[in-house]
């Protein structure tokens, strides 16, 4: 079998950290099996749908490096799902019902009020047709329900394992609104089927609609796919995590917080899981890595500052061609040595800090200054060039032996006065990127 995932946003807002962990996984999952992902975008409601989100969908997704094998939308498939619809009538699986939502919620009241779940009571199969007659007299259109089964529903869940519900503890969902318009339930299993997906990856939030699903498949006439319920995210309080003012928006993660492609799917295909997370260099590093069987039933913290981290890791272990390239994608001038860059990446968290260093370097820089004498004594003792790395270690203790000072009174005035900083690279590494003249002119107080 063909394994054949697939990721189905509705494009109503921009892509948000959860959607990129279930969209990623089902990634995964179909390409670690050789298989087909399929993107399909579910823009049924055509009020909320804009294209400028399937747009930024696409446009996430491939920043993400994650390929689709094919791209659907759901809009212009009223027919297909028409036939479904009238399949399950035919086969008195779906009928017609005509409370108003008021008088639902008045129902729901009731029910909760008498200690009882509040599930839908099949009120509307009882109408007689003279009653049917006078709604529809009174211009009082049905909404349609899909009749689950009043049976055991039981699946093997590739993440929470076996799954036991029964039909007799949901209200029967609706699949038709009052407009005719078909709703997600139908749309989505007609889909599913037409395109033969395999596998289905969705939070374990959907549970119940994967209830749903499996009795709707097998009324149509075909085979349930295979699911995995990834549980939900929480935050470092433990709460359902939320949007943070857009900051876990992927656009955000790209474009405002600069971190690598790689970094949250490194980072989300190991979080909830027993592996621990390591710095991917690619997508395939990725793929090559990924076991589903290894996530656990445990809602994952997310800690926003751990994938910085992870990102900051990503970044020291780099290659120089992957940095040249990266750089030259995110519109920094890459015009650096490989010398530059073994010694400026390890104290880079994000590859766009690099502009930092490379100010560092080459300036300009305005020298921090705070004892001129010794300064001019460091500066009568800068060796001439060619420098290396040993030259630091040498002119250091020149000027110790001059001026008598050791340990941090020694070294920080030195940084100070050659970086206007009071950390970075290491020293030996950094100054002969600085150079003599650079150098001498920061020493004599020079701004360059």
């Amino acid at each position: 079998m063909t394994v054949v995932s697939r990721f189905a946003p509705s494009p109503t807002g921009n892509l948000q950290l959860g959607n990129i962990r279930t969209a990623l996984i089902a990634y995964l999952f179909a390409r670690k099996a050789n298989g087909k992902f399929i993107l399909r975008i579910d823009d049924t409601d055509l009020e909320r749908s804009k294209a400028e989100y399937t747009e930024n969908i696409k446009r996430d997704l491939t920043w993400l490096d994650m390929t689709w094998d094919e791209y659907h939308h759901q809009a212009g498939r009223e027919k297909e799902y028409n036939a479904a619809r009238d399949k399950l009538i035919a086969s008195n699986r779906v009928y017609p019902c005509y409370e108003t939502e008021e008088e639902l919620a008045l129902k729901r009241k009731v029910q909760l009020g008498r200690g009882q779940p509040p599930i839908y009571d099949r009120a509307a199969l009882k109408l007689t047709d003279e009653q049917k007659q006078k709604y529809h007299d009174e211009g009082r259109k049905p909404h349609y329900r899909f009749m689950l089964n009043h049976a055991p529903i039981i699946w093997e869940d590739h993440v929470r394992g076996r799954v036991e519900l029964n039909g007799k503890d949901f209200s029967d969902p609706v699949l038709i609104r009052e407009d005719g318009s078909p709703l997600y339930h139908l749309c989505s299993v007609v889909d599913d089927i037409e395109y033969g997906v395999t596998h289905i990856v969705r939070g374990e939030d959907h549970v119940s609609n994967t209830a749903f699903h499996i009795q709707m498949i097998e009324a149509l006439g075909a085979k349930p796919p295979e699911f995995a319920h990834l549980p939900l995210m929480f935050d470092d309080e433990g709460k359902k995590l939320s949007k943070r003012a857009g900051s876990l928006a992927i656009s955000a993660i790209r474009d405002e917080e600069g971190f690598e492609p790689i970094t949250p799917a490194a980072f989300l295909s190991r979080l909830g899981t027993s592996k621990p997370i390591e710095p991917f260099q690619d997508i395939q590093d990725v793929i090559d890595n990924f076991d589903i069987t290894t996530f656990s039933r445990a809602n994952p913290r997310f800690i926003f500052e751990d994938m910085v981290h992870l990102n900051a890791k990503i970044v020291h272990s780099m290659s120089f061609e992957k940095a040249k390239e990266r750089l030259a994608e995110i519109g920094i001038d890459n015009n650096i040595t490989e010398e530059f860059w073994n010694v400026a990446r390890q104290n880079l968290t994000f590859l766009r800090d690099v502009s930092d260093w490379v100010r560092v370097a080459k300036g300009p820089v305005t020298p921090i200054i705070s004892d001129t004498g010794f300064a001019d004594d460091a500066l009568a003792l800068l060796p001439s060039a060619p420098w290396d790395t040993s030259t630091w270690t040498n002119w250091v203790n020149a000027v110790k032996e001059k001026t008598g000072r050791k340990g941090k009174e020694l070294f920080m005035p030195l940084r100070q006065a050659l970086t206007g900083m009071d950390h970075g690279p290491e020293m030996a590494n950094l100054l002969p990127l600085i150079g003599y003249e650079r150098a001498k002119a920061r020493l004599a107080g020079n701004a360059e």
